[in-house]
């Protein structure tokens, strides 16, 4: 009934496409991958009366729908002012939610927070613009750092002055009915323009610790405790742009240990505890090849022990520890694991007596389902599926891969097949993805643009070359300044290890990526000029000098300190990796995709390597869509996408 209620909500008619290729593009394949899934998340009310999911629109804004599970109604449905999305939201009581609001500027970036803080009743009644310019009290800046679970008439928040570009951070308790606040204290840090602030409670409500970057010390991260509300705060802890990291997650009910991820000892991030006295690392966990995720169980709405960790290296696994004090939970996770191998599974949210959870599970292979697990009956029933059009069964397959660099580097890759094709000579898109420095490709999102290429009988080859995340951070750090050179040669790599397996066909290749991944689209093709037949550059960055004066990240300190790590050192070298000072290399045509409200890579990256491609009369083609940002969200503006990319590659693969 849940499933049939929540399915009803958003409108399933088909989208409309531009006309096609009959024998090249599948018409109802790109339909099926460019609708927003119903539903991105779902949460459970405290008591387990109600349920709260946003979705996207097809304009692309997100929008947050409550639904009443006995009654099975839809009680109300919200959406932001113009281009607002809801970003996060959460259940302070059983009858009241809490939300933020974001701009998205793209589909590939993270959506930029507007500092508002929004409450209503679960059927919409009783809004109320709690923090920021529109609101009646406090008009800054705001956002929240504890929901407050014993307490469900507040929550706890940090705020900033709307016009300072070194505020310092205050706390406040806020009432989630009036908008009234009640001063807190104010962080021992600031929130410099492009770094963030994080603040901790622990489980008595009192702030305990802050984590701020201070880009004039170029963006070393400074980590502040206190051992209680009247105490003073001091340093325990400070680390360097590259010296490794101690990334905070929750203080444990003890309120002297907090629990984080770190590569200070290990070069992986490994599960590990600070003392919040002396700053000391523990490593409770940790994998020599690959990052770990931490494993909590949940106790009256906060996480309380840790009682496992994820990692992903050539599947999807889990570890779980022995001797915890939450015996039943750390089961019922277990289970859960081994229900939906190769997966990522995760508790979207619980009742306050973990009766019932909702849980989430994703993967490469099939899109993000949502189940309602009942404690009592030690049941799991699925609530829905986020593409209940894409059927699992139907879908190409994508798996992890290994190979070797020609320097020795071991490189995981994700390859996808087509369904029902022997993986022999087949022809292949390599996809680099974008970033690049953090991101990797994973198993546990599905990648619709690899999806596409595979269900059109392509293989889709997504390296994760040195400077990508997850693998340590001697393997990222080995990317800096080689954006063009050692980087691109790990991708070519990889795909010459498939022509060496003989699942490629080498006579049939071209490449396609996004944002960095559309650099090394050009960069690839420009150091390999005879290896592939074409190449698909989306949003991005062809001009690396360029990179350093337009776009939002040499708009702040912390941003150019990032780009002073990440790019050569001189204008020359970093023209010797720019793909606009090169095109007299290529031999291939190239076609350019672009956004024309994107502020991370601006238009004038797309118009620089346009005017050097027309002064070589080389040849290319064009697609620009004004609306759009940093990748497209609008499902025609995809399809139309696919389309041509689909069209461009058939005309000039060879055979």
């Amino acid at each position: 009934m849940i499933k049939r209620l929540l399915a009803s909500v958003v409108s399933t008619v088909l989208l409309t496409a531009p006309v096609l290729a009959d024998d090249v593009v599948k018409k109802p394949v790109l339909e099926k991958y460019a609708r927003h899934a119903q539903f991105m998340s779902i949460k459970i009310s405290p008591e387990g009366k109600y349920l709260a999911a946003t979705s996207r629109t097809s304009e692309g804004g997100v929008i947050l729908t409550v639904l009443d599970i006995e009654d099975q109604e839809v009680l109300s449905v919200t959406r932001g002012r113009g281009s607002e999305s809801v970003s996060n939201f959460d259940w302070v009581s059983d009858e009241r939610i809490v939300m933020t609001m974001a701009r998205e500027v793209g589909a590939f970036e993270t959506p930029f927070p507007t500092g508002e803080i929004f409450a209503m009743n679960a059927d919409g009644g009783n809004q109320k613009i709690l923090t920021g310019w529109r609101s009646d009290g406090l008009k800054q800046y705001a956002r929240i750092i504890d929901l407050l679970p014993e307490e469900p008439d507040q929550v706890m928040i940090y705020s900033i002055p709307n016009n300072s570009s070194e505020p310092f951070v205050d706390i406040y308790r806020l009432k989630v009915d009036s908008g009234r606040t009640m001063p807190v204290g104010r962080a021992p840090v600031r929130q410099y323009e492009g770094t963030g602030v994080q603040v901790l409670l622990d489980d008595n409500g009192v702030t305990r610790l802050a984590t701020g970057e201070e880009p004039h010390n170029t963006n070393e991260k400074v980590i502040m405790s206190r051992p209680g509300a009247n105490e003073e705060w001091k340093e325990i802890a400070r680390f360097g742009q590259q010296e490794g990291n101690f990334n905070p997650i929750d203080i444990l009910p003890d309120g002297n240990t907090v629990v984080g991820l770190s590569d200070v000892i290990t070069d992986a991030l490994a599960l590990t505890t600070m003392n919040l006295n002396t700053g000391e690392i523990s490593i409770l966990a940790e994998h020599p090849e690959t990052d770990l995720m931490p494993i909590m169980s949940v106790r009256e709405g906060r996480t309380n022990e840790v009682i496992g960790a994820a990692y992903e290296y050539d599947s999807i696994d889990t570890v779980f520890f022995a001797d915890v004090e939450d015996e039943y939970f750390s089961s019922v996770v277990q289970s859960l694991s081994k229900a939906f191998p190769n997966a990522s599974v995760g508790i979207n949210s619980a009742t306050l007596d973990n009766s019932k959870m909702v849980v989430s599970v994703s993967s490469a292979n099939y899109p993000t389902e949502f189940y309602l697990f009942d404690a009592e009956k030690r049941a799991l029933s699925l609530i829905i599926k986020s593409k209940p059009w894409l059927d699992k069964d139907e879908l190409p397959q994508t798996d992890i891969i290994t190979y070797k660099s020609r320097d020795g580097l071991t490189i995981k890759a994700l390859l996808t097949l087509p369904k029902g094709q022997e993986a022999k000579d087949l022809p292949l898109i390599l996809l680099p993805h974008g970033g690049p420095h953090g991101p990797r490709d994973t198993l546990t999102r599905l990648d619709s643009d690899a999806k596409v290429l595979a269900e059109h009988g392509y293989a889709v080859l997504q390296p994760n070359f040195r400077g990508s995340g997850g693998y340590g951070k001697e393997f990222l750090q080995s990317g800096y300044k080689n954006w063009g050179t050692t980087m691109i040669n790990d991708m070519t790599d990889g795909v010459m290890h498939l022509v060496d397996e003989g699942i490629a066909d080498k006579d049939r290749m071209c490449v396609y990526g996004g944002s960095y991944g559309g650099y090394a689209a050009l960069m690839t093709v420009i150091r390999e000029p005879d290896l592939y037949d074409c190449t698909i550059g989306f949003v991005g960055v062809y001009d690396l000098n360029m990179m350093r004066v337009e776009g939002d990240i040499p708009e702040t300190l912390s941003g150019m300190n990032y780009l002073d790590m990440a790019l050569p050192d001189t204008e020359e070298a970093r023209s010797a990796q720019s793909p606009v000072d090169l095109v007299d290399q290529l031999k291939v045509p190239v076609f350019i995709i672009q956004g024309g409200q994107d502020v991370r890579v601006p238009p004038e990256q797309a118009y620089a390597l346009r005017d050097a491609l027309e002064a070589k009369n080389h040849p290319y083609e064009w697609m620009f869509k004004e609306s759009e940002g940093h990748g497209f969200y609008k499902p025609e503006n995809n399809i139309e996408r696919w389309t041509r990319m689909l069209q461009f590659i058939d005309k000039h693969m060879d055979g």
